[in-house]
């Protein structure tokens, strides 16, 4: 079966029915892995140990939160909160070795989108890095001469112009991006939505006052493929 192109433009009850299903999978699977908050918990702090980035003082990334989406009044940064770009990067490592294809460029796609608040993606960004690997990947045979997700995501923080904390209608949208362009209507274990949904839900649970372990809780998460 063939994939559409990353985030085909959707109007009326089809764009309404997309919508309800990516929220269906979030009510539907509220079991989100201890495995997938320890991968995200672990590369974010990996991360900004390495880059020695503050987890308060209103930046991110090295990015002001003026830069951060102007359709996000949510986007205020505070302590313990992972943002888009480093939730694509926790991708990386879990879901590194695979080749790009097209549900991920959409996912991809979404969350640059929402990261960004522009309704285009940036040129020489991760989306179009994303979305140029799933095209030539559909045309070559052997998955070992393929892109893979650890090449476009590895510094995905760095290549956004702005960034955001991770909420959950961040996640129902790429969560119905990678399910729409999926051929079989699943995620990825360990992919673009699974990542950005348990980045939303650890988040969350940060922001929740005398808030649980996040391994004491459940998430929503996306379905997934087998």
């Amino acid at each position: 079966m063939s994939q559409e192109q990353p985030m085909k433009p959707q109007m009326g009850e089809e764009a309404q029915e997309h919508h309800n299903n990516a929220t269906a999978y979030i009510q539907e699977h509220k079991d989100l892995s201890i495995k997938a908050m320890d991968n995200i918990e672990t590369s974010v702090s990996a991360r900004r140990a390495a880059t020695n980035e503050p987890s308060n003082g209103g930046q991110v990334g090295g990015k002001s939160s003026q830069q951060a989406s102007p359709l996000a009044a949510e986007a205020i940064f505070e302590r313990g909160n992972i943002t888009i770009g480093e939730a694509l990067e926790a991708t990386a490592l879990t879901a590194g070795s695979r080749p790009v294809d097209y549900s991920d460029a959409a996912a991809i796609q979404a969350a640059e989108v929402r990261a960004t608040g522009r309704t285009n993606i940036v040129p020489g960004g991760v989306a179009a890095a994303a979305q140029s690997a799933a095209t030539r990947n559909a045309r070559v045979a052997r998955d070992d001469d393929k892109t893979k997700l650890s090449e476009i995501l590895a510094e995905a923080t760095s290549k956004l112009p702005a960034d955001k904390p991770v909420t959950r209608r961040d996640a129902e949208g790429v969560i119905g991006a990678e399910l729409r362009n999926d051929p079989n209507l699943t995620t990825r274990p360990g992919g673009v939505a699974a990542s950005l949904a348990a980045a939303a839900r650890i988040n969350q649970i940060n922001q929740t006052p005398h808030s649980q372990s996040p391994h004491s809780q459940h998430s929503p998460s996306p379905r997934n493929k087998d």
